[in-house]
């Protein structure tokens, strides 16, 4: 006589769709979604199925494939932590409204200085800053079109366009480089559409599979490129940093195809994709020093919208305990497998909120670009909001202390 047991997963947990949640990457898009498993054990045949609830994350090379980590699932306590669970999922959600205008008013402010003749305000914008995040963007897009999540894919979409149109304005202004522009447009172009295609099952397998390879190489081989050309000239010009990086991709991207990649390596796309979002405002910040005469022809309003955004992102990522990666819930029966993932992460939103918004705003109104008021105001919330963050957190945890969050998130239970 068989038993039957009926198991319900309700999981509120967002997906970000932004480059600048990963650091800036990036991207929150919110779901809602309950999960009925039936599994059904037979005494008879003696066969059965468990159902487990782990994270997981993402393999290196490639996401089809995931491994377990060490981290525990969110579990439910008690009232006040499921409302706030709720709550956190809201802001997520919300946090898509500042990413979807995010480089609008950059855009607007670079369309006027052009109008006006003022091309060398357009310096203020690093074109290395808006590469990196392009190939962020790129990476994403192909990673929700995989996994079907279209609200997000959306968001990618609109990020990508958003910059490239940053980039077209920077040609313009002769501040990026034409060759550079064509490579930048070619890639462009192709990647929406294979995304496209794909979205719409009109692509082979086969080339979808070395699109995922090209954009996992050119991002690792672009990488370390990037940043070792933010400082040029103070380092010598070369291109040897890439070169690394390409071989490197390239004997990766070998391995996996030939089963030889170990899991244990890490998830090699996921990294690059995070520390090229970490690296747009480290770029930002370092011209913004080297000419501060054209730091007008910085937003100041994307600079907002960027630590808004993010900072909507860090409640639930401190919540979940997200330090870095995805957090993935799987539940396998014999029949099923059945995942969520969410990339509102606390590093990545943390990072983008203190550096990317606050930290440009902080070079914006030492030279003299933005009032004292915005800025005493946006500093002033940005400090309350992380304040209330912690301190909400820990109540619902169950702390004496709002740094226990913090310990518990680096360091794990």
């Amino acid at each position: 006589m068989a038993e039957s047991l009926l198991l319900k997963y309700k999981l509120k947990l967002p997906i970000s769709s932004n480059p600048l949640s990963l650091v800036l990457f990036p991207r929150a898009q919110l779901h809602f979604r309950s999960y009925e498993l039936h599994i059904k054990k037979s005494n008879s045949s003696g066969q059965s199925t468990s159902c487990s609830s782990r994270p997981t994350s993402v393999s290196a090379v490639s996401s089809d494939r995931a491994h377990s980590i060490s981290r525990k699932p969110l579990i439910v306590k008690h009232k006040s932590f499921e409302e706030w669970d709720a709550v956190t999922a809201k802001f997520a959600g919300a946090a898509n409204i500042p990413f979807m205008l995010l480089q609008l008013p950059q855009i607007i402010l670079n369309y006027q200085n052009l109008m006006a003749g003022n091309k060398s305000a357009l310096l203020a914008v690093p074109w290395l800053c808006m590469l990196t995040g392009l190939l962020g963007n790129l990476s994403l897009l192909s990673y929700f079109i995989k996994k079907r999540e279209s609200e997000a894919v959306v968001i990618q979409l609109v990020g990508a366009i958003s910059i490239y149109v940053v980039i077209l304005q920077l040609v313009m202004a002769e501040a990026m480089p034409l060759p550079h522009f064509v490579t930048t447009s070619i890639v462009t172009l192709s990647g929406v559409v294979i995304n496209l295609m794909k979205h719409f099952e009109t692509l082979d397998d086969g080339v979808w599979k070395s699109w995922e390879e090209f954009i996992t190489i050119a991002g690792l081989s672009a990488l370390p490129q990037v940043m070792w050309s933010t400082f040029v000239p103070i380092l010598p010009n070369t291109v040897l940093p890439g070169c690394i990086a390409l071989f490197t991709a390239v004997l990766a991207v070998s391995m996996a195809r030939m089963g030889k990649l170990s899991k244990k390596a890490g998830s090699v796309s996921g990294w690059t994709a995070t520390l090229l979002f970490m690296w747009m405002p480290v770029a930002q910040m370092w011209t913004n020093l080297l000419n501060p005469a054209n730091v007008k022809g910085l937003s100041a309003v994307t600079m907002l919208l960027a630590m808004i955004g993010n900072g909507l992102l860090i409640p639930r990522a401190l919540l979940t305990r997200d330090l870095m990666w995805y957090v993935t819930v799987t539940c396998i029966d014999s029949h099923h497998q059945l995942s969520l993932q969410s990339d509102c992460r606390f590093t990545g939103s943390t990072w983008a909120c203190v550096f990317y918004g606050w930290g440009n705003l902080v070079c914006l109104y030492c030279f003299n670009s933005i009032s004292w008021e915005l800025f005493l105001a946006s500093s002033l919330g940005f400090l309350a909001w992380i304040g209330i963050t912690f301190w909400r957190d820990a109540q619902v945890q169950g702390h004496s202390s709002s740094f226990t969050s913090l310990k518990h998130l680096l360091f794990g239970h």
